[in-house]
């Protein structure tokens, strides 16, 4: 797990390794355990690396390969490395290293632009090809690992975060009017390759791309997503026994493959819970587990210890439990949002990055339960859009799911930042898109494959890599995935949503964990916005940087102000924390 930069010029002119080294030292919390720097003429990479594989000299990064002409920066774990590297050492290929990088090198060089098909795991790479004087790049199936650019006319950067683009000069920050509208219609999902700045763009997930030495580029896909039934019919058992197996499967790889400790990020709900279960299932013993809660509000409780702490009875791990008070919560928002590469709206963001400075002293990598609910179809919106029999598909998604409705974003944005309805626009489309049989089909694989790339994995990574930690995913498995959406939807929403999950957790989760309702890591103070929370929001909207900027409607503001606890989106987000959270990034992020 690592940090990766680098510049590609079009004009002639040699790289500026200060550059380089300028865009290298944003990244150091992603990699603090080496750092490397490379350049070749027109041609720059920089490296920070996070030895987790192959903790020798031999995996130092830029990794250049002197006999195939070709140079590599990654960022990432690769689950299957040992049975590539046994495939291309049959094939004539032989190993400097014994890490997962230098097997992608090999991958490339033998299969071309194909090579990420081949790869199982999370990844952002970009390989200079010296002989054929180009760039290529990919990056996972589901976004887990980021992956920045910008391009002009004498020159392409990339970056795992925004925050090193920036540091590099010359980008373009007025906000993108079309980025705007996602930010707050889809609760600040921008799908790529779209960002909130103009100058700055994202690969899409399961996409590779080429850059050559005119500029020239272009992307493909390599990897799609099919939502349709299987040709043999299963019983519900079978899906139980087969999704079992593929679970745990998961679980073991990411468990095995690292050559440091792995703990568990343990919220107390069934997914966290699970990964618990499994990891003693394949005889896993005396592993770290790790909880975070924050006080109570009345409306709702700010820990799930009650839930985690039954886990801890059961299985004995070596757990940590961390209680952060609502002071401290405020006092460190600053520095969890210098770490957001995008303006992130979950209320657990700063939750995961107080989280992770406590796990980050106990162990490098951690396994965490993110993309259960997309997966499983554990959220409560997946069953009112079932329900909904009038309207087209967007209709259907947008009453349940959309922030705020087309007009109310005029409302609330600024002259400068009026737009189309570009959000429904690309819903509609996603939605209609074919290789889906039903609706909820539809859903289910637009958020797996889009949304939840730009919310809960995005906020994991940044905040998680922000003190050189790593989290593994494995209910974003893509094997897993493909086998569970193919499953039928009165399967997986036999009992509220999550059903295969349950079937599989009884008897190895407490029923209680079970049978509690939904929990979303809770951090009340940004939901019920009172007292100091609302002061720190009051002083950032009516700062001279945010009137002057004109994102928002004053006259919009002054309402959502006047009573901010009254005006939740459709999922339960704070509209006030929302504007807020926005100029609060533009101010430390841009315009520092």
């Amino acid at each position: 797990m690592c940090g990766i930069c680098g510049e590609y010029r079009f004009d002639n002119k040699p790289v500026d390794q200060q550059l380089i080294k300028v865009m290298n030292d944003k990244l150091a919390q992603r990699g603090p355990d080496d750092e490397g720097v490379f350049t070749d003429q027109q041609m720059g990479f920089g490296h920070r690396r996070l030895s987790v594989i192959d903790l020798s000299d031999h995996s130092h990064q830029p990794m250049v390969d002197e006999a195939l002409d070709l140079v590599l920066v990654f960022n990432g774990a690769i689950y299957n490395y040992r049975e590539l590297r046994k495939q291309l050492q049959q094939q004539g290929y032989s190993f400097f290293s014994e890490g997962d990088s230098e097997v992608i090198l090999k991958a490339y060089h033998l299969w071309g632009e194909d090579c990420p098909k081949y790869l199982h795991g999370m990844f952002a790479f970009v390989i200079w090809d010296k002989a054929k004087n180009k760039l290529f790049m990919a990056r996972d199936r589901f976004g887990i690992k980021p992956l920045y650019w910008s391009q002009s006319d004498d020159a392409f950067r990339f970056a795992s975060t925004p925050q090193a683009l920036l540091a590099s000069g010359d980008i373009d920050t007025s906000v993108d009017p079309s980025g705007l509208h996602f930010q707050y219609t889809l609760h600040a999902v921008i799908p790529a390759p779209r960002t909130i700045l103009n100058g700055i763009r994202k690969l899409e997930p399961g996409c590779c791309a080429w850059v050559d030495s005119t500029g020239k580029s272009a992307s493909k896909p390599y990897w799609q997503l099919v939502a349709q039934r299987p040709q043999t019919a299963m019983s519900e058992q079978q899906w139980v026994d087969a999704v079992h197996d593929e679970l745990r499967e998961a679980v073991r790889k990411r468990n095995d493959v690292a050559d440091v400790p792995v703990g568990v990020l343990l919220s107390g709900g069934l997914d966290s819970s699970l990964l618990v279960a499994l990891l003693a299932e394949l005889g896993i013993s005396n592993m770290h587990t790790f909880s975070v809660g924050f006080e109570d509000q009345p409306e709702e409780k700010g820990s799930e210890f009650e839930y985690s702490d039954q886990v801890v009875e059961r299985y004995q791990p070596q757990h940590h439990k961390f209680l952060v008070p609502n002071e401290q919560v405020l006092q460190r928002m600053p520095e969890a949002v210098d770490a957001m590469s995008e303006p992130m709206f979950g209320q657990d963001a700063v939750a995961f990055y107080l989280l992770s400075e406590k796990v980050s002293q106990e162990v490098k990598v951690v396994q965490s339960g993110q993309g259960a609910d997309e997966v499983f179809g554990g959220y409560f919106w997946y069953q009112r859009m079932m329900q909904e029999t009038e309207g087209s598909r967007l209709d259907r998604f947008r009453k349940h799911y959309f922030d705020r409705d087309h007009p109310e974003f005029l409302n609330m944005a600024g002259a400068a930042y009026q737009t189309s309805d570009v959000t429904g626009e690309y819903i509609q489309q996603r939605l209609d898109e074919e290789g889906a049989d039903e609706f909820i089909d539809s859903i289910l694989r637009l958020d797996v494959t889009t949304l939840i790339v730009d919310d809960p994995v995005k906020r994991v990574d940044n905040m998680t890599m922000s003190w050189g930690l790593e989290a593994r995913v494995p209910f974003l498995d893509h094997k897993l995935v493909e086998l569970v959406a193919q499953c039928p939807p009165e399967i997986k929403f036999q009992t509220s949503g999550k059903h295969l999950l349950k079937r599989i957790a009884r008897g190895i989760v407490p029923d209680a964990v079970i049978e509690r309702p939904k929990g979303y890591f809770p951090m009340p103070a940004l939901k019920y916005v009172r007292g100091e929370f609302l002061q720190f929001m009051r002083d950032i909207l009516e700062s001279q940087a945010c009137r002057e900027r004109g994102l928002f409607n004053r006259d919009y503001i002054e309402r959502i102000m006047a009573a901010p606890e009254m005006h939740h989106t459709r999922i339960q987000g704070s509209k006030l924390w929302h504007m807020a959270l926005l100029e609060y990034w533009l101010q430390r992020v841009v315009d520092h």
